[in-house]
């Protein structure tokens, strides 16, 4: 008897905490039993296969692949990612992908005497065990290993194939060098191309940038080039704004789109890949005074269609601020002498919308680093990272704009740590390669993974998720509300947008502390309103499920 009560009392304490979530109306959240507490903490949703979900976790400066069982979301395994030796040296930890259900773990090596920065990968089978054949993946002849440059990786849309860029710099020869190549499912090379740019820095105000860089549904590589400088001369700013094509059809042979820019600067650029066989380019532009000067902040946001079939750029559409956009960004003393917006945001998703236009998301991201302590490699740098208002700007078909309104959101999160690297957007004098903030794995796990948000479209609406702080309940004026502070003790909050730009905020009813906080910067999008993710309490993890629901 005593034993039938004690089961009874166990089964009510486990039903109050599947219910006893911070819920909000329309979002579903289910969680997996408690994670092993052994001090890895989840920094990457890898995908799901096969009836399992794989991860990458961290403790301290070692990785492990992490592999459940999906319906329970039980841990299975838990494998240290030990990647042999190259010529005796130690290969630093770059990437983790799913191809096709086959795992890959991605590193590279610095060879100091012949100053080339290798990249390989090795196959991880079911139970977490790496292969030890070794799949050379990139030479990379470098100018010194201070120039070594990075590597950046994008999936196609099926996630059957892998696309790579490496990017370096050439100070004596005032060049650059991107190298791309597309490997398939078993890391075999069906596309390489390198390419040495030189500098002209004699030129006033000149910058190259490697904007972005994409994959489409037909493993077509595509690179967007911008090379601007100021002829003081002629009192006009130039503007060299280009996509380098590499289609599968045209057995990869190189194709060059250009994009005609007169009086205005463009700032950055994201490109998206489409099933009607467009590329969709979206990005911030800056006006240009009388002396060809670009004034370096944020005027609006451009739109460019690019037809692949005929090469050519469809429509170009630059869109201001509209004044009530820009007094939430700026207030309303700044708005009414129309000042511009500081070049502090990023755009972090471009979302196709079904009549064919587009919501473009971007967010204020900056990074401070405090000062080192320490020597030598014993010194720790504090890093701040911060992720604050999200800028919702929705275009027509056309790229015009069809309203645009701000997310408000105020969220820090600081680290300490032995190296800091931007991730994927990084610059180097006058040569930059462009993107959004990303953090690095080695710093996730540790806060910053609480910032940023979730977008999901469904049914015609846009819907963002987030942590904020309990205070912020129910308000929407960016003016008032306050920072996230302590993200252990955050909330989640869904934000609506309907088809005209209406805002409407939803919170928990009834705010239970001591929750599980989700953390957006991991998770794995499953289908349109279906998400993996990852959620913590000081030491108690759970991997869930987030479903939007209608």
């Amino acid at each position: 008897m005593k034993k039938a009560v004690f089961v009874f009392f166990f089964f009510v304490l486990a039903s109050i905490s599947s219910s006893a979530q911070n819920k909000i109306e329309k979002i579903n959240m289910t969680y997996g039993e408690e994670l092993p507490d052994d001090n890895q903490k989840i920094v990457k949703i890898i995908g799901e296969t096969n009836n399992k979900i794989y991860a990458l976790a961290l403790n301290k400066d070692d990785y492990f692949l992490k592999i459940f069982e999906s319906k329970s979301m039980k841990q299975l395994s838990s494998n240290a990612l030990i990647i042999p030796k190259i010529s005796d040296k130690e290969v630093d930890f770059e990437e983790i992908f799913l191809l096709n259900g086959k795992l890959y773990v991605i590193g590279s090596v610095y060879n100091k005497k012949d100053k080339i920065f290798n990249l390989i990968a090795n196959e991880i089978s079911e139970k977490g065990i790496l292969s030890k054949t070794t799949i050379p993946l990139f030479n990379s002849e470098v100018a010194k290993k201070s120039e070594r440059g990075g590597f950046y990786f994008k999936l196609s849309p099926d996630e059957g194939s892998l696309l790579i860029m490496h990017t370096s710099r050439f100070p004596k020869e005032d060049a650059v060098k991107y190298e791309v190549k597309l490997f398939d499912d078993k890391m075999a090379t069906l596309f390489s191309s390198e390419e040495k740019v030189k500098f002209d820095d004699s030129r006033k105000d000149y910058e190259f940038t490697i904007a972005d860089f994409e994959l489409n549904f037909q493993d077509d590589v595509f690179l967007v080039i911008n090379e601007s400088y100021r002829d003081s001369k002629k009192k006009e700013q130039i503007e060299k704004f280009e996509i380098h094509a590499f289609k599968k059809a045209n057995a990869y042979k190189k194709e060059v789109i250009d994009i005609n820019i007169k009086g205005k600067e463009i700032i950055n650029c994201k490109m998206m890949s489409t099933v009607k066989n467009t590329l969709q380019l979206v990005g911030f532009y800056s006006s240009v005074r009388d002396n060809g000067k670009a004034n370096k902040e944020l005027k609006g946001v451009y739109n460019a269609t690019i037809n692949l079939v005929t090469n050519t750029n469809d429509n170009l559409k630059f869109n201001e601020f509209d004044y009530a956009t820009k007094v939430k960004l700026l207030g309303e003393r700044r708005a009414k002498k129309g000042k511009d917006v500081p070049p502090l945001y990023n755009i972090t998703t471009i979302i196709e919308k079904n009549d064919g236009g587009l919501i473009v998301l971007s967010e204020l991201q900056f990074v401070y680093v405090g000062q080192s302590s320490g020597i030598g490699p014993f010194a720790f740098t504090p890093v701040t990272y911060t992720k604050n208002e999200i800028i919702v700007t929705c275009l027509k078909p056309d790229g015009s704009l069809d309203w645009s309104n701000v997310l408000p959101k105020e969220q820090a999160a600081s680290v300490t740590t032995l190296s800091f690297a931007f991730g994927f957007g990084g610059s180097n004098g006058n040569f930059s390669v462009g993107g959004a903030l990303v953090i690095p794995l080695a710093q996730m796990g540790k806060g910053p993974e609480y910032l940023g948000a979730i977008p999901i479209y469904k049914n015609g609406v846009l819907n963002i998720i987030f942590n904020d702080n309990v205070k912020n309940k129910g308000i929407t004026n960016i003016e008032k509300i306050k920072s996230l502070g302590n993200y252990n003790n955050a909330v989640p909050s869904l934000f609506i947008f309907d088809d005209k730009g209406g805002m409407t905020r939803k919170d928990p009813e009834e705010v239970i502390k001591n929750e599980l906080v989700i953390r957006p910067g991991i998770y794995s999008r499953k289908s349109e309103n279906e998400l993996i993710i990852y959620s913590s309490r000081k030491k108690q993890d759970k991997l869930g499920r987030l479903i939007l629901e209608d």
